[in-house]
């Protein structure tokens, strides 16, 4: 498609974003007639952005113990108070668009991708436990984590414009906070390291890249734009624009660019002179 900007925002009812999408859904039922059932009422009748992401998570969670019905109602509640959750929507919505190489349609996260989903799982519970209702918000936790595999508790405190990638094991504690446009793998943990209650849980700034299969423990602070190597474990806090690898994790040099989420680029060329022959870091 041509050359608007996706993130314009909605202009005298148009918004370029649904307008992509359909179109998406248009191409998907010339191809695959069959889908008909699942892409229709998934894309092509919904009024919004938000809209195709509330049926499609709403469906996805469906299970008996918090039925589409109800997960709609909280979600059109949620929405009317909170406008703003829209905006993290489509930011995330937009993210994948831009890291995930793999991804070449809006389409694809919309209806397919777990990571996406869990998210948004996520914005609902976060809100539902902001307003007192835990017990709704601990459910839609519990499916996202048999669902999706992803285990975020809902009290966590999460930006816009942040991108999950295949997302199977990432687990997110609940003082954990993640600032917007942050970037991780599958296999990520931002836990506690024992038993101690409070404010135990990382705290991610802008801009951060988390590897795949990391586990950053404590209440530490990965440092605005620094990278995290895949599968270091982080104990201690990271300053900005730094990479960090190992186990446990040491500075190995600076970020190898400015914002190492929206690069997504995991090669580590700056390891070669901090490693010995045997491939541990000095």
């Amino acid at each position: 498609m041509a050359a608007e900007p996706l993130e314009t925002a909605s202009v005298i009812g148009f918004d370029p974003l649904l307008a992509r999408l359909r179109l998406e859904a248009e191409d998907v039922l010339r191809r695959e007639p069959e889908l008909g059932g699942f892409v229709y009422p998934a894309i092509l009748a919904q009024d919004s952005v938000a809209g195709v992401v509330v049926h499609r998570v709403a469906q996805r969670l469906d299970r008996p113990e918090a039925p589409y019905a109800a997960i709609r109602q909280a979600f059109d509640s949620c929405l009317a108070s909170e406008p703003a959750i829209a905006d993290a929507f489509r930011a995330d919505l937009l993210a994948v668009v831009e890291r995930d190489p793999a991804c070449t349609r809006l389409l694809e996260p919309a209806l397919y991708f777990k990571g996406f989903h869990a998210l948004q799982t996520y914005r609902l519970a976060h809100w539902l436990w902001k307003n007192g209702r835990s017990d709704f918000a601990l459910t839609l936790q519990s499916l996202s984590s048999q669902i999706f595999q992803t285990d975020v508790h809902p009290a966590a405190a999460i930006g816009k414009g942040v991108f999950i990638d295949h997302a199977t094991g990432v687990v997110i504690g609940a003082t954990s906070v993640i600032e917007d446009d942050v970037s991780m793998l599958h296999g990520v943990t931002l836990g506690g390291t024992g038993k101690a209650r409070g404010d135990r849980h990382p705290k991610v700034r802008r801009g951060v890249l988390i590897g795949a299969g990391a586990k950053v423990l404590g209440n530490i602070e990965i440092g605005r734009c620094a990278m995290v190597a895949a599968g270091s474990v982080v104990l201690d806090s990271v300053p900005p624009n730094k990479t960090v690898a190992g186990v446990p994790a040491r500075i190995v040099g600076d970020s190898k660019c400015a914002e190492p989420a929206l690069a997504m680029d995991q090669m580590l060329a700056v390891l070669d002179a901090g490693m010995d022959k045997g491939g541990v870091i000095r």
